[in-house]
């Protein structure tokens, strides 16, 4: 059991839209016991739009926790039942109004480990063709082209804050540098 815990019991305290949270009580390895917080979420997906001059098409929207808009590239949770491959070209298309030709899996991330379960997907997409977004009744955005080297400038700097963002970006720059 080195390295691992044992749920005891687990109790769902409360059941939301987006995320459910469980109160566990577990067991450590050396035998005692604690009590874990756990946000249960269904996963998501985040893709890296480059189009033929090298350019990301990235959106700045408001995230309400952080109080600001926030420059991010597309991306969206899981649906029930979808598979990320597909949740990847439906984000793409409705923030964006983008297609693409091209569509390469760069891996997977777990933006907070310790306490939610989140997975995020990371998609390249490239032979852009644009056309019309079709934003959620409650999405509001604004879409911006940056240079893909610029942007790996600004994650450096700390002028693009969203983690997904800048894991995308980085991996982005070293696959194209092969």
């Amino acid at each position: 059991m080195h390295l691992e815990e044992k749920t005891l019991s687990s109790e769902k305290i409360f059941d939301g839209k987006v995320v459910k949270l469980f109160v566990d009580n577990a067991e450590l390895e050396n035998g005692e016991t604690v009590i874990r917080e756990v946000i249960k979420h269904p996963g998501g997906v985040c893709v890296v739009p480059l189009d033929e001059n090298g350019n990301v098409i990235f959106v700045r929207q408001f995230r309400y926790p952080h109080r600001k808009a926030i420059l991010e590239i597309p991306a969206g949770k899981l649906e029930f039942g979808e598979s990320h491959y597909d949740c990847g070209l439906r984000e793409l298309k409705e923030e964006t109004g983008c297609t693409c030709e091209k569509y390469d899996y760069l891996g997977l991330l777990f933006p907070t480990p310790a306490y939610d379960s989140e997975v995020i997907h990371i998609y390249l997409a490239r032979g852009l063709s644009e056309g019309n977004k079709k934003l959620d009744e409650d999405e509001f955005l604004d879409t911006e082209k940056i240079p893909l080297e610029k942007a790996a400038e600004m994650v450096m700097n700390n002028e693009i804050e969203d983690a997904k963002t800048q894991i995308a970006i980085l991996k982005t720059v070293m696959l194209l540098k092969k």
